[in-house]
């Protein structure tokens, strides 16, 4: 007991009072139990805690919907996780309060960022080399590097030994070599799950390039919750944060759609003490335009010219982009002919930006113009990037012609279009159905001989062939790609597939599909889909099932849409119990079913009048824990009603509200049809009471009496005319005339005279028509007195004259 003691003292980590780290070997990893999948702690508390960044959640940082997704501890490195993290406190100390140095800034203007221009001028400069953060040189082919790279893929069968090799390679490499490691991971969590590990070790402590490194490397993603913790630790390390930082936390905001949480960084920034600079203003317009607040980025553009922050160029196009993502090219054209005058002189972007837009509205005239502006009054001279990229602006588009003209243009001013110009005209051509000029195109590449055709573009045209259901070029074409030396790959063959399937030649598609071995390539995915989908449509349901076991059996997943269409056929045709089958058969091999999948079967045994099968297929959902839509309940609701089973369907949808779900206007039509088909119009008012408190409908009432009275039920409906009338809205008064119509068919005028009466004493006037309709009837019944009375309500309301009442008496 003593020695156990003994130990646990021993292996008790150090507490930090300096920046630096000092942590224990032990509690870094344990030869038994890797844990590369940490994260650190800040001030005692897991970072993966967002309620105890007070930093943030200060300023009303949440957890945003792309944690999920961007969680580290979801990067794969294993799902072993040590216990001892728990018992480490990186710095022993309380959190820090930051103090709000916004005075009386107003919210509205603090989350738009414009408190932080006022801190311009007012903060000491720091005397941090901010410029030494940018790593020149590249260290990425650089031995350990590489080492530490193919130990970082093992991380899933690690061992002691990998372990050791991590951790003594780590204490060698230089702080440029640590941003080669980040920068080479293909997933960036796996980055980020490395750089907390890197600063928890032993006799390590991470160089302020490396941080800067961490955080342009989530920039580039929507890691923006750990983008915000990289910038936490920062300040618990003691590491300077220039506005370099918090811009590349801005901008992983941004990415991520988080509009809002990305303007409260500039409020952090000021709270940090962090004099803007025009690399984060530069940020902030793009964010404001990214969210289409171009007013609000006209406001801060003017306001940090006022403090001294002057705009360049980036500022400019980011302005020019953002008139021209809401249209308005003509103000993005004005703002670029003002920028000299402005001391700033555009760039071939700033062009670009409105060629790209021009091109999208087909107005090349105007691009025509402004590439002669361009070269004639600042020098900027059409090359080939140019022209390479308004080709592809324009097929882009499906603009081909105007493509062919610039190529031609270009061509004549001795620039060479690159294969992928030619390849992404051809492309569009095809996509026109234009066979013979996207083939003369490709002879003039081989002609050429500078830029021959690859696998893309003859697989354009076999796609273009398909299109057609030239389906024999197409299979012509793949042997010339042969005799040029070009290798046919999947997507070539899965275009062929797909044209072979809509000219109906399912069977042969598949039969050219399983030879794919020995002409050596591989179906995918999408190459399984397009056969299954061919099947289906020649209703061969059984081979298109067996389809999908195949692509089940080689790794391929078919989406719920995929298998609900297949599902759809097998229902249409009376082959129910074989859908549900295969349903099941494709839940049990991993395959997403879902809700839609479900309804989709039980849809088909109410078709076929199999309502006890229906209900068990709900049954299985409740068991496999997938839980039933509004759409499910309705279709099931409507079948027992047409059954004439009115309390299971009462069951139903008590159990349905109880669930808490919505219905649906399809729901309540549903509903009021079966019940009024079975005159249950008790039952029917009581369960649209409840119906009613989960989502309101104005209009269930009158759909009720209308009902009625089309199954001639005028008396019931009658009885609710009254919750009708509360509201004497216009649908109430064609509600109305609806039943005045039902009575006066049914031959009882005096009837439809009580309800015009009600419509009257809720200052519902009826139509002129239906009442000179109403009064002939009544005096034909004898009902002289009430057809007169009813004329004079007309008249005292005024809208017929005294005259026209005694001709309509007459």
């Amino acid at each position: 007991m003593l020695n156990l003691r003994v130990n646990r003292l021993l292996r008790r980590p150090l507490i930090r009072v300096l920046p630096c780290s000092i942590s224990n070997d032990d509690a870094s990893f344990s030869s038994e139990t890797p844990v590369f999948n940490h994260v650190p702690e800040i001030g005692g508390v897991s970072c993966q805690e967002d309620d105890h960044l007070e930093e943030f959640s200060q300023l009303g940082f949440g957890k945003s919907s792309a944690l999920n997704a961007t969680n580290v501890s979801e990067a794969g490195f294993g799902d072993i996780q040590n216990p001892r993290f728990d018992e480490v406190d990186e710095l022993g100390e309380e959190e820090e309060e930051e103090v709000d140095e916004g005075g009386g800034t107003s919210g509205e203007e603090r989350d738009d960022g414009f408190a932080v221009l006022k801190s311009v001028g007012k903060i000491p400069q720091s005397r941090e080399d901010v410029g030494r953060f940018n790593v020149q040189e590249d260290e990425s082919r650089h031995p350990l590097v590489r080492e530490i790279g193919r130990l970082i893929g093992l991380r899933s069968s690690w061992n002691p030994k990998h372990e050791a090799q991590m951790r003594n390679l780590l204490r060698s490499l230089k702080p440029s070599q640590v941003c080669a490691v980040l920068r080479s991971q293909e997933d960036e969590r796996v980055a980020l799950k490395f750089f907390y590990w890197a600063d928890r070790q032993w006799r390590y402590r991470h160089d302020p390039m490396v941080y800067y490194c961490m955080l342009e490397v989530l920039s580039k993603t929507k890691m923006c919750q750990g983008a915000r913790r990289v910038l936490v630790l920062m300040r618990r390390r003691g590491i300077y944060r220039s506005p370099t930082a918090f811009s590349f936390v801005m901008v992983s905001y941004s990415r991520a759609g988080q509009l809002r949480d990305a303007l409260k960084v500039l409020t952090l920034m000021q709270r940090a003490g962090v004099e803007p600079d025009l690399l984060i203003c530069n940020t902030t317009i793009d964010v404001f335009l990214r969210g289409n607040r171009l007013e609000k980025a006209l406001r801060f553009l003017e306001r940090m010219q006022v403090v001294g922050i002057m705009p360049n160029v980036v500022t400019y196009n980011c302005m020019i982009r953002g008139y021209c993502d809401l249209h308005r090219v003509e103000e993005a054209i004005e703002l670029l002919e003002d920028m000299p005058s402005k001391g700033c002189l555009p760039d071939k972007v700033s062009y670009y930006t409105i060629m790209g837009y021009l091109c999208k509205e087909k107005r090349i005239v105007e691009v025509r113009d402004l590439m002669k502006k361009m070269a004639k009054e600042h020098g900027l001279v059409a090359d080939q990037v140019t022209y390479n990229t308004l080709i592809h602006m324009l097929t882009k588009h499906d603009h081909a012609d105007e493509a062919l003209w610039f190529l031609n243009d270009a061509e004549e001013k001795g620039f060479r279009i690159d294969k992928v110009g030619y390849s992404a005209i051809v492309h569009a051509l095809c996509k026109e159905g234009r066979m013979s000029e996207a083939k003369d195109l490709i002879n003039e590449m081989l002609s050429q001989g500078h830029c021959p055709p690859d696998v893309v573009t003859y697989t354009a045209v076999v796609n273009g062939f398909c299109r057609l259901g030239e389906v024999d070029k197409a299979k012509k074409l793949l042997q010339v790609m042969h005799t040029h030396g070009h290798k046919p790959n999947t997507v070539s063959y899965t275009a062929l597939l797909n044209g072979m399937c809509r000219t109906g030649k399912s069977l042969e598609a598949r039969e050219m599909m399983n030879m794919s071995e020995e002409h050596w390539w591989s179906p995918n995915s999408i190459t399984y889909s397009v056969i299954m989908h061919g099947l289906r449509r020649e209703g061969k349901l059984s081979e298109a099932c067996d389809v999908v076991r195949e692509m089940v059996l080689k790794g391929f997943f078919p989406g719920p849409v995929e298998i609900n269409l297949l599902l759809q056929s097998l229902c249409r045709d009376g082959r129910t119990h074989e859908a549900r089958k295969f349903m099941e058969e494709c839940l049990n091999k991993g395959c997403a079913i879902n809700v839609v999948n479900f309804t989709t079967v039980i849809h088909g045994f109410c078709q076929n009048d199999e309502l006890d099968a229906a209900l068990s297929v709900l049954d299985d959902m409740y068991l496999i824990n997938k839980h039933a839509d509004v759409f499910t309940y309705t279709t099931l609701i409507d079948t027992l009603g047409k059954k004439g089973r009115i309390l299971e369907a009462t069951e139903l949808m008590k159990k349905m509200l109880h669930k808490g779900i919505d219905p649906t206007p399809v729901t309540y039509r549903t509903v009021i049809h079966r019940y009024c088909q079975m005159g249950k119009v008790d039952d029917l008012v009581a369960i649209l009471e409840k119906m009613i408190l989960r989502q309101k409908c104005r209009t269930v009432y009158n759909q009720v009496i209308e009902k009625l009275c089309g199954l001639g039920k005028l008396e019931e409906a009658d009885k609710l005319l009254g919750k009708v009338l509360r509201t004497a809205s216009v649908s109430d008064a064609k509600t109305c005339y609806v039943l005045i119509e039902g009575y006066l068919k049914k031959g009882a005028p005096l009837s439809a005279y009580k309800v015009a009466c009600r419509m009257f004493n809720r200052n519902l006037v009826p139509d002129i028509k239906m009442c000179e309709k109403l009064s002939k009837r009544l005096v034909l019944d004898g009902k002289v007195e009430d057809a007169d009375q009813l004329m004079l309500r007309l008249v005292e309301r005024g809208h017929i004259s005294p005259q026209s009442s005694k001709q309509s008496m007459v």
